[in-house]
């Protein structure tokens, strides 16, 4: 009691202020704990009242321990704890373990295990690994539903990659490593240039087929046309939908406090990847979607002039 009393302290009331409490504890200073002569000179009262100094009842010494014993897997365990500034978990780690394989020998009967923040990560990994191939045959599976054709389907999944450069280009950019919140803002970034390439095909399509039906699709040129009109009118639909999605989530990356750095490296992928989709939808799809459609044509017409007798050529310039 005289030990747990001098050197760790005992609660003996408690304060109460307002609503707020709080226990009051009494112990020797902090140069009366840390020197040993001092302690072994602490009197302890016996039943008779005779006061014996503390150092003739107990053997005290300074040594070094454990704060606690700890065990894992039945396994008496120690932690090391280390803290990282300015690069990622996973690549220190890596890293780490090289280091530790090269220059420590683990005594048999010894394990080492990397916990923490990596242990999270690598977890997450393996989810990921599942989730981002599930959420792209998801967007191809809608894709495929809507259209009815395999091939405008991966025109529009063009949008995933060409969105990604934006995205990567900002988080380098912003120094953000790879992490959870960040392949999360990635994931939703898929989703929303899938849209807006999406909404660009609806309306190079929509043009396309009128045209086919007024008669005016004839050549290359007719087709070049066409996707010119279509495409001119997906300019102000793109820019207000680039415009909104921006305009929302730019006041994240001035954000401070709980949870900010989080919303920060979900909102960055999108930021930058709204920017590259917008070229692609507005420049790359159309002229893809031209490569197609000529593709087709000339199929066509070649299959007609040779159940004609006859052969037509046309060239795309």
């Amino acid at each position: 009691m005289m030990i747990e009393t001098a050197i760790g302290g005992e609660s003996i009331t408690t304060t109460v202020e307002g609503r707020e409490r709080y226990p009051v504890s009494v112990r020797y200073a902090r140069e009366l704990r840390d020197d040993v002569d001092q302690l072994n000179r602490v009197l302890v009262p016996t039943m008779n009242g005779a006061q014996i100094p503390l150092g003739q009842l107990a053997d005290i010494r300074l040594t070094t321990g454990p704060s606690m014993i700890r065990d894992e897997d039945a396994q008496l365990s120690g932690y090391v704890y280390v803290d990282m500034v300015g690069r990622d978990i996973g690549g220190y780690v890596e890293e780490a373990k090289r280091k530790v394989a090269a220059q420590v020998q683990v005594p048999t009967g010894y394990t080492l295990s990397w916990s923490g923040q990596y242990e999270y990560m690598e977890r997450a990994k393996e989810r990921l690994a599942y989730v981002v191939p599930l959420t792209l045959l998801i967007i191809f599976v809608l894709l495929y539903m809507n259209f009815q054709s395999v091939a405008k389907s991966f025109i529009v999944l063009l949008s995933v990659p060409f969105s990604m450069v934006g995205a990567v280009w900002l988080l380098y950019f912003l120094g953000y490593n790879l992490s959870v919140a960040v392949w999360v803002g990635i994931i939703a970034l898929a989703g929303v240039a899938a849209e807006t390439g999406v909404v660009m095909i609806v309306y190079l399509d929509e043009v396309y087929e009128r045209r086919l039906r007024e008669g005016l699709m004839s050549s290359t040129g007719d087709l070049y046309q066409a996707i010119i009109e279509g495409a001119a009118q997906r300019v102000r639909p793109k820019m207000m939908t680039v415009t909104a999605i921006m305009a929302g989530l730019l006041p994240i990356m001035w954000s401070h406090g709980s949870g900010a750095d989080v919303m920060k490296r979900i909102a960055a992928p999108m930021i930058g990847g709204m920017v590259t989709s917008t070229v692609l939808t507005l420049a790359v799809i159309p002229a893809i979607y031209a490569l197609w459609r000529a593709w087709g044509m000339k199929h066509s017409a070649r299959g007609s002039g040779l159940a004609g007798g006859r052969s037509e050529r046309w060239t795309l310039k």
